[in-house]
C-alpha cells in the first residue's frame, strides 16, 4: 500500500446489509452520507455473474440484473428510481446530476448518462453510481459544501485524469479539496494489473518522473500498474490532504469477493453507491 494512502486498520469496514455483503469507509459513514461498495454477495445471478451482478451490458439476464438492483435499492431505503447509472467509457468525462436525472439508466441501458465516468451531485436522495470489475471506484465528498462524486478511475481514466476532473466539477459546485474526503476502493491488486508500452507512455505523460512509483517492470517485457497509487497521486495534486484519503486495499478476482473482467470475464459488475441524504451533521 502507498504511503500517500491512509494504511491505518480502520480505512475500511465491512458491512451485512440486509441480503448484502458490502466495503464501506469509517471517515465516510457520517448522517450526511451513505457511501459503499458492493461485492458479489447478495444476488440471484448465476454462472459467471454469480450473484450480485448489478451491469446490464454484460450479458446476464436482464431481470435477474433489475432483482440485484432492487436489492441495493432497498438495502439503501430507496427505490431504483432513486438511482443514476452512467455509461462508461474510460476518458475524464464527468456530469453533474440532480432530480431531474433520477432513475437514468437504472431499468435500461438506453437511458444511462452517455459517455460520463465520474458523476457529481449536490441533491439529497439521488443515488450516484459507478460499477467496475478491475477498476479503481471512489467515491468523493465535501461533507461541508455538500458535494459528493461517484469516479470509475480504470487505467485510461486515470492517466487522462478523471479523478482530477471530477473534482474541479465539485469545486466548480463549491467543494474545497482540503475538505474532501476520499474513498479508495477495491480494484485490481497492483501486482496483478499487466500493461503494456502504451499505457506505460502515456503513465509517463501524467505523472512525469512519478511514472516509477505507478507503473514497474515486472520481468516479462511487460509492467505492472498501481491504480490505487496513481488516483492518490492525482487526489494529492488537486489538493487533497492524504490524511483524508482512505484505500479499500481489497484485490478483485479469484478468491475474492469482486468480480475480475481481466482474470474472469465475462462476469459481473460490482460498484460504488452514494448518495446525500439532506441530513445534518
Amino acid at each position: 500500500m502507498s504511503a500517500t494512502v491512509a494504511s491505518q486498520p480502520s480505512a475500511y469496514v465491512r458491512r451485512t446489509i440486509g441480503e448484502l455483503s458490502v466495503v464501506t469507509w469509517p471517515a465516510l459513514q457520517s448522517p450526511t452520507l451513505d457511501a459503499v461498495v458492493t461485492t458479489r454477495i447478495g444476488g440471484v445471478s448465476t454462472g459467471n455473474y454469480q450473484s450480485l451482478n448489478l451491469g446490464l451490458h454484460v450479458g446476464d439476464d436482464e431481470e435477474d440484473v433489475r432483482v440485484n438492483r432492487e436489492r441495493v435499492a432497498e438495502a439503501f431505503g430507496a427505490s431504483l428510481d432513486d438511482f443514476v447509472f452512467c455509461q462508461q467509457i474510460h476518458r475524464p468525462t464527468v456530469q453533474i446530476v440532480g432530480a431531474q436525472h433520477r432513475g437514468r439508466g437504472a431499468h435500461r441501458l438506453s437511458d444511462a448518462i452517455p459517455e460520463t465516468d465520474a458523476l457529481v451531485t449536490t441533491t439529497p436522495g439521488v443515488v450516484l453510481v459507478v460499477m467496475v470489475a478491475d477498476c479503481v471506484p471512489i467515491v468523493l465528498h465535501d461533507p461541508i459544501a455538500g458535494v459528493l462524486a461517484c469516479v470509475h478511475a480504470g487505467w485510461g481514466g486515470t492517466v487522462r485524469g478523471v479523478t482530477s476532473a471530477a473534482i474541479e466539477s465539485m469545486m466548480s459546485l463549491g467543494a474545497n479539496p482540503a475538505a474532501i474526503i476520499a474513498g479508495i476502493g477495491p480494484a485490481i491488486h497492483p501486482d496483478r494489473y499487466q500493461v503494456g508500452a502504451d499505457v506505460v507512455e502515456l503513465a509517463e505523460a501524467a505523472f512525469g518522473e512519478r511514472t516509477p512509483t505507478v507503473v514497474r517492470p515486472d520481468g516479462t517485457g511487460k509492467w505492472t500498474f498501481d491504480l490505487w497509487r496513481a488516483n492518490a497521486l492525482q487526489l494529492a495534486d488537486a489538493g487533497v490532504p492524504s490524511s483524508q484519503v482512505h484505500l479499500a486495499a481489497l484485490g478483485t478476482g479469484p478468491g475474492s469477493d469482486f468480480f475480475s473482467h481481466r482474470f474472469e470475464g465475462p462476469c459481473g459488475r460490482f460498484a460504488a453507491v452514494a448518495r446525500l441524504t439532506g441530513a445534518t451533521a
